[in-house]
Protein backbone atom coordinates (compact mmCIF):
# COMPACT_ATOMS: atom_id res chain seq x y z
CA UNK A 1 0.00 0.00 0.00
CA UNK A 2 1.29 3.44 -0.93
CA UNK A 3 1.70 5.95 1.90
CA UNK A 4 -0.71 8.86 2.11
CA UNK A 5 1.00 11.91 0.61
CA UNK A 6 -0.90 14.60 2.56
CA UNK A 7 -0.08 17.95 0.89
CA UNK A 8 1.19 16.18 -2.24
CA UNK A 9 -1.93 14.03 -2.58
CA UNK A 10 -3.35 14.43 -6.11
CA UNK A 11 -6.93 14.90 -4.85
CA UNK A 12 -5.79 17.58 -2.41
CA UNK A 13 -3.88 19.44 -5.13
CA UNK A 14 -6.72 19.17 -7.65
CA UNK A 15 -9.35 20.34 -5.18
CA UNK A 16 -7.23 23.27 -3.98
CA UNK A 17 -6.82 24.30 -7.63
CA UNK A 18 -10.57 23.95 -8.21
CA UNK A 19 -11.26 26.03 -5.10
CA UNK A 20 -9.00 28.82 -6.37
CA UNK A 21 -10.49 28.63 -9.87
CA UNK A 22 -14.01 28.87 -8.48
CA UNK A 23 -13.15 31.64 -6.07
CA UNK A 24 -11.34 33.84 -8.55
CA UNK A 25 -12.73 32.86 -11.97
CA UNK A 26 -15.88 30.77 -12.14
CA UNK A 27 -18.10 32.62 -9.65
CA UNK A 28 -17.77 35.88 -11.55
CA UNK A 29 -18.67 34.25 -14.89
CA UNK A 30 -21.42 31.81 -13.90
CA UNK A 31 -24.66 32.76 -12.22
CA UNK A 32 -25.60 29.19 -11.26
CA UNK A 33 -26.34 28.64 -7.59
CA UNK A 34 -24.12 25.56 -7.33
CA UNK A 35 -20.88 27.40 -8.16
CA UNK A 36 -21.86 30.40 -6.04
CA UNK A 37 -23.01 28.58 -2.91
CA UNK A 38 -21.98 24.91 -2.72
CA UNK A 39 -19.06 24.05 -5.00
CA UNK A 40 -16.43 25.21 -2.51
CA UNK A 41 -18.29 23.37 0.27
CA UNK A 42 -17.87 20.10 -1.66
CA UNK A 43 -14.12 20.79 -1.61
CA UNK A 44 -13.88 21.29 2.17
CA UNK A 45 -12.93 17.72 3.11
CA UNK A 46 -10.46 17.01 0.28
CA UNK A 47 -8.77 20.40 0.83
CA UNK A 48 -8.73 20.64 4.61
CA UNK A 49 -8.45 17.06 5.86
CA UNK A 50 -4.97 16.33 4.48
CA UNK A 51 -3.65 19.46 6.22
CA UNK A 52 -5.25 18.51 9.55
CA UNK A 53 -4.12 14.89 9.30
CA UNK A 54 -0.57 16.02 8.47
CA UNK A 55 -0.57 18.01 11.72
CA UNK A 56 -1.95 14.95 13.55
CA UNK A 57 0.85 12.80 12.10
CA UNK A 58 3.47 15.40 13.05
CA UNK A 59 2.14 15.37 16.61
CA UNK A 60 2.22 11.56 16.66
CA UNK A 61 -1.55 11.18 16.89
CA UNK A 62 -1.78 8.97 13.79
CA UNK A 63 0.43 6.68 11.75
CA UNK A 64 2.16 9.00 9.31
CA UNK A 65 1.76 6.81 6.21
CA UNK A 66 -1.85 5.71 6.78
CA UNK A 67 -4.64 6.63 4.40
CA UNK A 68 -7.44 8.64 6.01
CA UNK A 69 -9.70 6.14 7.72
CA UNK A 70 -13.48 6.21 7.36
CA UNK A 71 -13.79 7.23 11.02
CA UNK A 72 -11.38 10.13 10.59
CA UNK A 73 -13.24 11.39 7.54
CA UNK A 74 -16.63 10.99 9.23
CA UNK A 75 -15.50 12.64 12.48
CA UNK A 76 -14.14 15.67 10.65
CA UNK A 77 -17.26 15.87 8.47
CA UNK A 78 -19.48 15.90 11.57
CA UNK A 79 -17.23 18.29 13.49
CA UNK A 80 -16.90 20.79 10.66
CA UNK A 81 -20.63 20.59 9.87
CA UNK A 82 -21.48 21.47 13.47
CA UNK A 83 -18.80 24.16 13.64
CA UNK A 84 -19.66 25.87 10.36
CA UNK A 85 -23.42 25.39 10.22
CA UNK A 86 -24.42 25.58 13.89
CA UNK A 87 -21.84 27.51 15.89
CA UNK A 88 -20.54 29.73 13.08
CA UNK A 89 -23.83 31.51 12.42
CA UNK A 90 -24.27 32.12 16.15
CA UNK A 91 -20.84 33.69 16.51
CA UNK A 92 -20.38 35.52 13.19
CA UNK A 93 -23.07 37.93 12.02
CA UNK A 94 -22.42 37.40 8.29
CA UNK A 95 -22.53 33.57 8.47
CA UNK A 96 -25.68 31.57 7.83
CA UNK A 97 -26.45 27.94 8.58
CA UNK A 98 -27.44 25.98 5.49
CA UNK A 99 -28.40 22.31 5.43
CA UNK A 100 -27.33 22.10 1.78
CA UNK A 101 -23.80 22.98 2.90
CA UNK A 102 -23.83 19.81 5.02
CA UNK A 103 -24.97 17.82 1.97
CA UNK A 104 -22.07 19.34 0.02
CA UNK A 105 -19.60 18.47 2.80
CA UNK A 106 -20.95 14.89 2.76
CA UNK A 107 -20.52 14.65 -1.02
CA UNK A 108 -16.93 15.82 -0.72
CA UNK A 109 -16.30 13.37 2.12
CA UNK A 110 -17.72 10.48 0.11
CA UNK A 111 -15.75 11.30 -3.03
CA UNK A 112 -12.59 11.71 -0.94
CA UNK A 113 -13.09 8.38 0.81
CA UNK A 114 -13.66 6.58 -2.49
CA UNK A 115 -10.59 8.24 -4.08
CA UNK A 116 -8.26 7.56 -1.17
CA UNK A 117 -9.41 3.93 -0.86
CA UNK A 118 -10.03 3.21 -4.54
CA UNK A 119 -7.44 0.43 -4.79
CA UNK A 120 -8.74 -1.35 -1.70
CA UNK A 121 -12.34 -0.92 -2.87
CA UNK A 122 -11.56 -2.29 -6.34
CA UNK A 123 -9.73 -5.28 -4.84
CA UNK A 124 -12.49 -5.90 -2.31
CA UNK A 125 -10.03 -5.84 0.58
CA UNK A 126 -11.06 -5.89 4.24
CA UNK A 127 -12.03 -3.08 6.55
CA UNK A 128 -11.59 0.51 5.57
Amino acid sequence: MKPFRYLCDPLFLLCCGLYAANRFLLKSHFQGAFFRFWFNDVLLLPCALPVVLRVHAYLGWRESSALPKAGEIFAHFVGWSILFEFFGPRVMNHATGDGWDVVAYAAGALVSFVWWHRFRILRGQGSL
